[in-house]
């Protein structure tokens, strides 16, 4: 059977990476990239694209009745940072949207849906350190506990619904295609651009805030080998805990430093950001990923800085 993929979301930082992907292997016509907005970007405009509102029902239900997919990645969301400027906008996205998705996965038969949780899940009394798979979880920003939920709602359907719903845990992502999307991590974003326009960048998280971070290649490698991986290996249905490299500001700085001597960071006080970053793990264990379906990275700092600035440039 042929597969036909919806992407939900696609305009987005992981969107535009994974339609990229996911047609390079299933082909043109078989990826359906959505959005709430038509897409600007070339790569996306090329194959099928749907304008969807993930919160209109009847309307996103018009696109499983014409598409019939067989794989559904729901990628819309209010990110972080946004998401305490806009709280109940953040929530009603981040949890009506999945809910209209996994009720229309299981009444179009759906193979597979693949819906992305976040580091935010874990909160102040979480363990900073190496953050185990399963630990006390108390996120305080609303993308935090609308993940959660979310992790909840996966296995839920899983168990109740038999639907096969697959997620991770992402931690910051970091990737040259796309603008950045409102998160706390943004930073190790915007600092490459800031870099190559004009050498200096203002950090509005502190010089030694570490944070568990990703290469955009990485992170689209690890949905797409967990989306491959066989059912029957896969021994976690809400969120799969997904390690990259941990680094801080400074660490950050002093590596884009090799690459363009005249740098310089500053730091900005008193950012809301800052206390969303202090709630959030500094590492993370994903042992469950590597044992379940051979989770392992390829990206370090070096490897990673050294792309973004080649890309970008």
């Amino acid at each position: 059977m042929s597969e036909k993929i919806l992407v939900i979301g696609a305009n987005g930082q992981i969107g535009t990476e994974l339609v990229v992907n996911l047609r390079g292997r299933f082909g043109e016509e078989a990826v359906i990239a959505s959005d709430i907005h038509a897409s600007d970007h070339h790569l996306i405009k090329d194959g099928p694209f749907e304008l969807i509102n993930v919160l209109d029902k009847n309307a996103l239900e018009a696109v499983f009745e014409k598409h019939s997919p067989t794989q559904v990645y729901l990628l819309a969301a209010i990110l972080s940072a946004t998401g305490e400027k806009h709280p109940k906008m953040a929530w009603d996205l981040n949890m009506t949207g999945l809910l209209n998705v996994l009720d229309l996965a299981v009444k179009y038969k759906t193979n597979k849906v693949f819906w992305p949780s976040s580091i935010a899940v874990f909160g102040p009394h979480s363990p900073r350190e190496n953050t185990p798979q399963f630990c006390i979880m108390d996120p305080n920003t609303v993308y935090g506990f609308s993940k959660l939920a979310g992790e909840r709602w996966c296995e839920y359907y899983y168990l109740k619904h038999g639907l096969d719903v697959r997620s991770l845990r992402y931690p910051g992502l970091i990737g040259w295609r796309s603008d950045p999307g409102g998160g706390t991590t943004d930073y190790a974003v915007n600092i490459f651009h800031e870099a190559l326009a004009h050498n200096k960048y203002e950090s509005f998280l502190s010089a030694g805030t570490a944070l568990p971070m990703m290469y955009m290649h990485d992170a689209i490698r690890a949905t797409l080998e967990l989306m491959d991986a066989p059912a029957y290996k896969l021994s976690i249905r809400s969120s799969y805990n997904l390690a990259g490299i941990s680094f801080t500001p400074e660490q950050l700085s002093a590596e884009i430093k090799k690459h363009l001597p005249g740098f310089e960071i500053t730091y900005a006080n008193n950012d809301p950001r800052q206390a969303i970053a202090e709630s959030w793990p500094k590492s993370i264990d994903d042992k469950k990923a590597q044992e379940d379906w051979g989770w392992k990275i390829k990206y370090d700092l070096v490897a990673m800085t050294e792309d973004m600035l080649a890309n970008l440039k």
